[in-house]
């Protein structure tokens, strides 16, 4: 039924090991810097994307002024 890395149990082994290697106070800093480090990447990402759309119009407005 589930194949690969993202079966239940390995998912429970895995925030269990979290568990004991950073103990339950500095879990709530852990979420937060990685949902800060998403947020950080998700915006990159659609700057990116914004950038280079703007980068092909100014592209194909040269290739248009050119006889």
């Amino acid at each position: 039924m589930f194949e690969g890395i993202a079966q239940p149990m390995h998912l429970i082994l895995i925030l269990v090991i979290v568990l004991v290697l950073f103990g339950p106070g500095k879990l709530p800093e852990l979420g937060a810097g990685l949902g800060k480090s998403i947020r950080e990447f998700k915006k990159a990402m659609k700057e990116g994307q914004e950038t280079a759309a703007a980068e092909k119009t100014a592209a194909e407005k040269i290739e248009e002024k050119k006889p």
